[in-house]
């Protein structure tokens, strides 16, 4: 029912309200004043950071851990700009994301006005839909329509912008139902047809990546996969999806993948690739797989209809989301002898093997105790997330994401998502521990965010993984023009000091001994703590070292 005449602005809460949004991450701005207006006396609360860019990616993560759209908001023109960061990291995430921008006035637009942007230009290369709501009473109609287009098929980013007199308009309209999750399950022909091919396979793997998950998913594809002796693997950034110390994990599927993952993928013969695209990072720069037709046999389950065989031609595809798709497959049954029998030992052991190796770097820090130390003391439900540079491959290869909903970092390889991460997923779950790791560079992305954490009360820790560089950049120059450094080397404050001038708490390490009891200390002080990890700056890679790298390069 109706309930009397009511603002743009108060009808945009409202519908934010019947749909269910948990919080909104957002910089204020005069363009959407009415919103801001109606945020006070609703029941959502209201996260204020200090850069679009690190409001944006919380609202990425939370849409990452939730399933559900993640909600941000801007103003116009600077604050739009800045938020693009995170709206491009859903977009290459395929994370549900709705972004609203404050708008200049309708009477105003082509005049290059204050501010004055067209974002169905500027957002539509990267988001799924991009509109602007012209009059109040079709506010409900709007905010339905982005709930159901960030979530479907493909999730993604939405970008609705705000004209301001639309959001002081009043308007006496209706709220439709709230917003349900559309399914696409597969066909019993389809499932047939799988149950066949995984009969037939001597050498299968399973690969599983994307969004559309669920607790309950995961926990379905782990029977199919225990049932069938299938060995699992993750796409990059996507470990989450599959305990990695059950015995059918073979590992990541990613950067600096582990060499016998990267052969027994390729001598498959058949790989079920569920939920991902299989795109640059975990196709080794397209190279794992023959495109358009792989010599392996392809079955790919994806969400989205056009994402089948945009890339690859399957022999079977399959237009599901994984949750269906996952419900799905409780009814396929081995034969009484699988061919494939005894593969996934063998893969998990592979996965052991690499993952339990310890190589040591230069310096009086090892990063592989620090791993270690994390390792026999994180519970099993703790938040990890990271941005993007060398430091991320210690979590990435040494931790190992035992649960649904415990990784948050970003396929696109965005710099400064860390911290922005762990503030959203601290505000999520806010029972769970909550690490963020981040190089010197990429934390000084968003850095400033430390103070939305402290200001929210966020308790995550972040180690601060600095040796003075931006070190991925460093070895791609040592590697192709050795010995000649370029617009690498970083002036860093003293991050532990930063901490405390926030009144949270901070400590340096500068050996692997000191790791643990600062740790500690950080998780016992009941605040947003940072530890600063003080590595060695020939320390690159757990690989090698620059000087290695320099060489090798020198060497030809």
């Amino acid at each position: 029912m109706n309930s009397g005449p009511k603002s743009g602005g108060q009808l945009l809460v409202d519908a934010l309200e019947r749909h269910g949004a948990e919080r909104v991450y957002c910089v204020p701005g005069e363009s959407y004043l009415a919103v801001l207006d109606a945020l006070h006396d609703a029941s959502i609360p209201v996260t204020v950071c200090r850069q679009e860019g690190g409001a944006a990616m919380m609202a990425d993560a939370h849409g990452k851990l939730t399933g559900k759209p993640g909600i941000c908001m801007v103003t116009r023109g600077p604050g739009a700009t800045n938020a693009s960061a995170g709206v491009h990291v859903a977009a290459q995430d395929s994370t549900p994301m709705i972004l609203f921008i404050g708008q200049i006035e309708r009477g105003m637009r082509e005049r290059e006005a204050f501010q004055e942007v067209d974002y169905r230009q500027m957002f539509g290369g990267i988001a799924k839909w991009v509109a602007e709501i012209d009059h109040a009473d079709r506010v409900p109609e709007f905010i339905s329509r982005a709930y159901h287009v960030a979530t479907s098929g493909r999730p993604g980013p939405v970008v609705l912008a705000l004209p301001e007199d639309t959001l002081v308009e009043l308007a006496d309209v209706a709220q439709p139902p709230a917003w349900q999750q559309v399914e696409t399950y597969p066909g019993l022909p389809q499932m047939a047809d799988l149950q066949k091919r995984l009969w037939a396979a001597e050498r299968p793997i399973a690969i599983l990546g994307g969004s559309r998950w669920s607790e309950e998913a995961v926990a379905a594809f782990t029977r199919f996969a225990e049932r069938f002796d299938l060995p699992v693997a993750c796409s990059f950034r996507r470990q989450m999806l599959f305990d990695n110390l059950h015995p059918n994990y073979a590992g990541d599927v990613g950067i600096g993948i582990n060499p016998k993952l990267l052969a027994r993928v390729k001598a498959s013969d058949l790989i079920l690739l569920v939920g991902g695209r299989l795109s640059e990072m975990p196709s080794q720069s397209y190279s794992l797989l023959d495109i358009p037709a792989p010599s392996q046999q392809l079955v790919h389950v994806h969400a989205d209809a056009e994402e089948l065989g945009r890339v690859y031609r399957a022999d079977l595809s399959i237009n599901a989301s994984p949750t269906a798709f996952c419900k799905a497959v409780e009814g396929l049954q081995p034969p009484a002898e699988l061919k494939g029998a005894g593969e996934a030992e063998k893969a998990h052991q592979d996965y052991l093997d690499w993952s339990g190796a310890r190589p040591e770097i230069p310096g009086s820090l090892q990063m592989s105790g620090v791993m270690e130390w994390l390792e026999n003391n994180l519970p099993e439900d703790v938040v990890c997330t990271n941005g993007a540079g060398n430091y991320a491959t210690w979590l990435h290869r040494f931790h190992r994401f035992r649960r649904f909903a415990t990784q948050a970092a970003p396929t696109s390889g965005s710099m400064g998502y860390g911290l922005p991460a762990a503030v959203a997923a601290k505000l999520t779950f806010p029972d769970r521990e909550v690490v963020c790791f981040a190089g010197d560079g990429c934390l000084q992305m968003t850095m400033q965010e430390f103070g939305t954490a402290c200001q929210e009360g966020a308790k995550i820790i972040v180690l601060v993984i600095d040796n003075g560089m931006y070190g991925t950049i460093r070895m791609h120059q040592e590697r192709t023009y050795p010995g000649r450094p370029s617009a690498t080397k970083l002036v860093n404050p003293d991050f532990a000091e930063l901490a405390k001038c926030y009144g949270a708490f901070g400590e340096t390490v500068e050996t692997t001994e000191e790791f643990g009891p600062a740790y500690e200390r950080a998780r016992a002080s009941g605040k947003p703590a940072i530890l600063h990890l003080k590595l060695d700056p020939e320390a690159i890679t757990p690989a090698a070292s620059l000087s290695q790298i320099r060489a090798a390069a020198e060497k030809g």
